[in-house]
Protein backbone atom coordinates (compact mmCIF):
# COMPACT_ATOMS: atom_id res chain seq x y z
CA UNK A 1 0.00 0.00 0.00
CA UNK A 2 1.16 3.50 -0.70
CA UNK A 3 -0.55 4.62 2.51
CA UNK A 4 -2.47 3.24 5.45
CA UNK A 5 -5.96 2.85 4.09
CA UNK A 6 -8.80 0.41 3.62
CA UNK A 7 -7.93 -2.86 1.97
CA UNK A 8 -11.04 -3.53 -0.15
CA UNK A 9 -13.45 -1.71 2.21
CA UNK A 10 -16.96 -3.20 2.34
CA UNK A 11 -18.88 -0.52 4.21
CA UNK A 12 -19.54 3.17 3.67
CA UNK A 13 -17.66 5.69 5.80
CA UNK A 14 -19.27 6.49 9.15
CA UNK A 15 -19.58 10.20 9.64
CA UNK A 16 -17.76 11.48 12.72
CA UNK A 17 -20.00 14.52 12.92
CA UNK A 18 -23.03 12.25 13.03
CA UNK A 19 -21.44 10.33 15.87
CA UNK A 20 -20.73 13.54 17.69
CA UNK A 21 -24.26 14.83 17.23
CA UNK A 22 -26.08 11.64 18.19
CA UNK A 23 -23.69 10.15 20.72
CA UNK A 24 -23.84 6.88 18.80
CA UNK A 25 -21.64 4.24 20.41
CA UNK A 26 -19.29 2.01 18.49
CA UNK A 27 -20.91 -1.28 19.43
CA UNK A 28 -23.45 -2.96 21.63
CA UNK A 29 -20.92 -3.55 24.38
CA UNK A 30 -19.76 0.05 24.34
CA UNK A 31 -20.30 2.41 27.22
CA UNK A 32 -19.16 5.98 27.76
CA UNK A 33 -17.23 6.80 30.90
CA UNK A 34 -18.07 10.44 31.68
CA UNK A 35 -15.42 12.83 32.88
CA UNK A 36 -12.49 10.66 31.87
CA UNK A 37 -9.32 12.67 31.22
CA UNK A 38 -5.67 11.81 30.75
CA UNK A 39 -2.27 12.96 31.91
CA UNK A 40 1.21 12.47 30.56
CA UNK A 41 3.36 9.35 30.80
CA UNK A 42 4.94 10.44 34.08
CA UNK A 43 1.64 11.09 35.84
CA UNK A 44 -1.78 9.54 36.20
CA UNK A 45 -4.92 11.47 35.43
CA UNK A 46 -7.23 12.93 38.05
CA UNK A 47 -8.89 9.53 38.39
CA UNK A 48 -5.58 7.72 38.84
CA UNK A 49 -5.57 6.26 35.32
CA UNK A 50 -2.60 5.73 32.98
CA UNK A 51 -2.97 6.05 29.21
CA UNK A 52 -1.35 4.13 26.32
CA UNK A 53 -1.65 4.66 22.56
CA UNK A 54 -0.84 1.42 20.72
CA UNK A 55 -1.11 1.06 16.95
CA UNK A 56 -0.06 -0.70 13.79
CA UNK A 57 0.86 1.39 10.74
CA UNK A 58 2.10 -0.05 7.48
CA UNK A 59 2.99 3.16 5.71
CA UNK A 60 2.44 6.10 8.04
CA UNK A 61 -1.15 7.39 8.13
CA UNK A 62 -2.14 5.52 11.27
CA UNK A 63 1.16 6.54 12.83
CA UNK A 64 0.36 10.19 12.12
CA UNK A 65 -3.07 9.82 13.72
CA UNK A 66 -1.59 8.01 16.73
CA UNK A 67 0.90 10.84 17.23
CA UNK A 68 -1.92 13.38 17.17
CA UNK A 69 -3.84 11.41 19.79
CA UNK A 70 -0.73 11.05 21.91
CA UNK A 71 -0.05 14.79 21.78
CA UNK A 72 -3.63 15.65 22.74
CA UNK A 73 -4.40 12.90 25.25
CA UNK A 74 -0.99 12.29 26.80
CA UNK A 75 0.31 8.96 28.09
CA UNK A 76 2.72 6.60 26.34
CA UNK A 77 2.81 5.43 22.72
CA UNK A 78 3.89 2.09 21.21
CA UNK A 79 3.97 0.98 17.55
CA UNK A 80 3.32 -2.71 16.87
CA UNK A 81 5.84 -4.48 14.63
CA UNK A 82 5.43 -7.88 13.00
CA UNK A 83 8.12 -10.57 12.90
CA UNK A 84 7.63 -10.82 9.13
CA UNK A 85 6.94 -7.50 7.36
CA UNK A 86 4.10 -7.29 4.88
CA UNK A 87 4.89 -7.09 1.15
CA UNK A 88 5.78 -3.70 -0.24
CA UNK A 89 3.42 -4.17 -3.21
CA UNK A 90 -0.18 -3.11 -2.56
CA UNK A 91 -2.00 -6.01 -4.22
CA UNK A 92 0.22 -8.59 -2.53
CA UNK A 93 -0.63 -7.04 0.83
CA UNK A 94 -4.37 -7.05 0.11
CA UNK A 95 -4.23 -10.70 -0.88
CA UNK A 96 -2.27 -11.64 2.23
CA UNK A 97 -4.65 -9.63 4.41
CA UNK A 98 -7.63 -11.45 2.87
CA UNK A 99 -6.06 -14.85 3.53
CA UNK A 100 -5.31 -13.89 7.12
CA UNK A 101 -8.85 -12.66 7.67
CA UNK A 102 -10.40 -15.80 6.16
CA UNK A 103 -8.17 -18.16 8.14
CA UNK A 104 -8.12 -16.22 11.39
CA UNK A 105 -4.32 -16.10 11.26
CA UNK A 106 -2.72 -13.67 13.66
CA UNK A 107 0.89 -12.78 12.73
CA UNK A 108 3.45 -12.87 15.55
CA UNK A 109 4.75 -9.56 16.84
CA UNK A 110 8.22 -8.46 17.86
CA UNK A 111 6.68 -5.76 20.07
CA UNK A 112 6.40 -6.56 23.77
CA UNK A 113 4.77 -4.25 26.31
CA UNK A 114 6.08 -5.49 29.62
CA UNK A 115 4.16 -3.01 31.77
CA UNK A 116 0.80 -3.33 29.97
CA UNK A 117 -0.97 -4.17 33.22
CA UNK A 118 -0.20 -0.69 34.57
CA UNK A 119 -2.33 1.06 31.93
CA UNK A 120 -6.01 1.78 32.42
CA UNK A 121 -6.99 3.43 29.11
CA UNK A 122 -5.61 2.06 25.82
CA UNK A 123 -6.17 3.69 22.43
CA UNK A 124 -5.91 0.98 19.74
CA UNK A 125 -5.24 2.09 16.16
CA UNK A 126 -5.03 0.42 12.77
CA UNK A 127 -5.57 0.91 9.05
CA UNK A 128 -8.83 -0.66 7.89
CA UNK A 129 -8.11 -3.92 6.09
CA UNK A 130 -11.16 -5.55 4.53
CA UNK A 131 -13.40 -3.47 6.76
CA UNK A 132 -11.80 -4.36 10.08
CA UNK A 133 -8.60 -4.17 12.10
CA UNK A 134 -5.35 -5.30 10.47
CA UNK A 135 -4.23 -8.76 11.60
CA UNK A 136 -1.27 -7.46 13.69
CA UNK A 137 -3.71 -5.48 15.85
CA UNK A 138 -5.87 -8.56 16.27
CA UNK A 139 -2.76 -10.37 17.47
CA UNK A 140 -2.27 -7.71 20.14
CA UNK A 141 -5.94 -7.78 21.19
CA UNK A 142 -5.92 -11.59 21.37
CA UNK A 143 -2.62 -12.06 23.19
CA UNK A 144 -2.84 -9.22 25.72
CA UNK A 145 -4.86 -9.48 28.91
CA UNK A 146 -7.09 -6.44 28.55
CA UNK A 147 -9.68 -7.40 31.13
CA UNK A 148 -10.90 -4.34 32.99
CA UNK A 149 -9.18 -1.95 30.57
CA UNK A 150 -10.90 0.91 28.78
CA UNK A 151 -10.24 0.57 25.03
CA UNK A 152 -10.62 3.37 22.49
CA UNK A 153 -10.59 2.35 18.80
CA UNK A 154 -9.26 4.54 15.98
CA UNK A 155 -8.91 3.63 12.32
CA UNK A 156 -7.59 5.14 9.10
CA UNK A 157 -9.46 4.12 5.96
CA UNK A 158 -10.44 5.00 2.40
CA UNK A 159 -14.16 4.40 2.59
CA UNK A 160 -15.01 1.76 5.20
CA UNK A 161 -15.01 4.02 8.27
CA UNK A 162 -14.81 2.13 11.55
CA UNK A 163 -16.29 -0.88 9.77
CA UNK A 164 -16.37 -4.03 11.89
CA UNK A 165 -13.34 -2.94 13.90
CA UNK A 166 -15.13 -2.02 17.15
CA UNK A 167 -17.38 -5.10 16.97
CA UNK A 168 -14.36 -7.36 16.44
CA UNK A 169 -12.58 -5.63 19.31
CA UNK A 170 -15.55 -6.29 21.57
CA UNK A 171 -15.48 -10.00 20.64
CA UNK A 172 -11.74 -10.30 21.28
CA UNK A 173 -11.87 -8.29 24.53
CA UNK A 174 -15.24 -9.12 26.15
CA UNK A 175 -14.12 -8.00 29.60
CA UNK A 176 -12.96 -4.56 28.46
CA UNK A 177 -15.00 -1.35 28.20
CA UNK A 178 -15.10 0.32 24.76
CA UNK A 179 -15.37 4.04 24.23
CA UNK A 180 -16.62 5.73 21.05
CA UNK A 181 -14.11 5.38 18.22
CA UNK A 182 -12.95 7.64 15.40
CA UNK A 183 -12.29 6.85 11.74
CA UNK A 184 -10.33 9.26 9.52
CA UNK A 185 -9.62 8.91 5.80
CA UNK A 186 -5.98 8.13 5.23
CA UNK A 187 -5.50 11.03 2.85
CA UNK A 188 -7.01 13.46 5.37
CA UNK A 189 -5.05 12.47 8.47
CA UNK A 190 -2.53 15.30 8.31
CA UNK A 191 -5.38 17.83 8.41
CA UNK A 192 -7.51 15.95 10.95
CA UNK A 193 -6.12 17.35 14.20
CA UNK A 194 -9.27 19.42 14.75
CA UNK A 195 -11.51 16.37 14.36
CA UNK A 196 -9.26 14.34 16.63
CA UNK A 197 -9.33 17.03 19.28
CA UNK A 198 -13.12 17.35 19.09
CA UNK A 199 -13.51 13.58 19.38
CA UNK A 200 -11.23 13.40 22.41
CA UNK A 201 -13.15 16.20 24.07
CA UNK A 202 -16.51 14.51 23.40
CA UNK A 203 -15.41 11.21 24.95
CA UNK A 204 -13.70 12.97 27.85
CA UNK A 205 -10.14 12.09 26.86
CA UNK A 206 -8.69 15.51 26.05
CA UNK A 207 -5.93 16.40 28.53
Amino acid sequence: MSKDSSVAPDQSRRSFMKLAATGLLVGAATQIIPGLSTANAAEKDAHGRKVLVVFYSRSGNTRDMANQIHALAGGDIVELQTVNPYPTEYRATTEQARRELDSGYKPPLTTKIANLASYDVIFVGSPSWWGTYAAPVKTFLSDADLSGKTLVPFITHEGSGLGRGPADMAKLCPRATLLEGLAVRGGSVKNARGDVESWLRIIGMKK
